[in-house]
């Protein structure tokens, strides 16, 4: 999935009020953020395969330090351990969060998710393998995130849509658009993700700043 990580920031955003939209989208996205990093060192390997399942022409080989179940775990352990200073409700949270990505990982791939590295056992239920159920799912995510978003918000800053812009553009390129050429263009554009914590952190640092109930 790729907007519904959005989604799920968006959505659990009010629950950490001592927290920011940059650490909950670094929350959601932190497992996709580490895997380019492994994929360019040479640690975990993506290939391009068109038909490896209808919505995406990625075929994740090998990928048990990011998106494992144990490692998922471990990921969040570590991430909420972090976020500790934040408080024990935020750090719960974004711990959550961080799982979260495994979750829905787990219901759009087919099965290819490792229960732990060297496992032989993989985890997916296979969304991909419908455009329509898949799209219909994340923007059904998306949507409800940006509502619960919303009804929480002091205001919506003009960067905020443009957040909201950026991950449709991106979402409707990725679905739509051609095969990426090579692995090392997919951890390329991969590592732009780490713009969207600081992208979060700016809507809410200058404009856009959540209720404190």
């Amino acid at each position: 999935m790729f907007i519904g990580h959005a989604a799920l920031a968006l959505a659990a955003r009010p629950l950490a009020p001592r927290g920011n939209l940059g650490v909950a989208l670094a929350a959601t996205f932190w497992l996709d953020l580490v895997w380019p990093i492994l994929l360019l060192v040479g640690i975990e390997r993506v290939e391009i395969d068109p038909g490896n399942t209808v919505f995406t022409p990625l075929d994740f080989v090998h990928y048990p330090w990011t998106h494992s179940l144990t490692a998922a775990l471990a990921w969040s352990a570590l991430f909420a351990l972090a976020c500790w200073k934040l408080g024990r409700r935020a750090a719960l949270v974004m711990g959550v969060l961080v799982f979260s990505h495994w979750a829905l990982d787990a219901l759009s791939h087919r099965p290819d998710l490792p229960l732990w590295p060297g496992s032989h056992a993989m985890i997916g239920l296979g969304l991909w393998n419908s455009v329509a159920g898949t799209l219909l799912v994340e923007s059904a995510l998306f949507a409800a995130g940006i509502v619960v978003y919303l009804r929480n918000s002091v205001k919506a800053a003009l960067a905020f849509w443009l957040l909201i812009g950026f991950f449709m553009l991106a979402y409707l390129g990725a679905a739509f658009g051609p095969p990426p050429p090579s692995p090392t263009a997919v951890a390329a554009s991969a590592l732009a993700l780490w713009l969207l914590p600081v992208w979060g952190w700016w809507i809410e640092r200058h404009r856009g700043q959540l209720q404190r109930n």
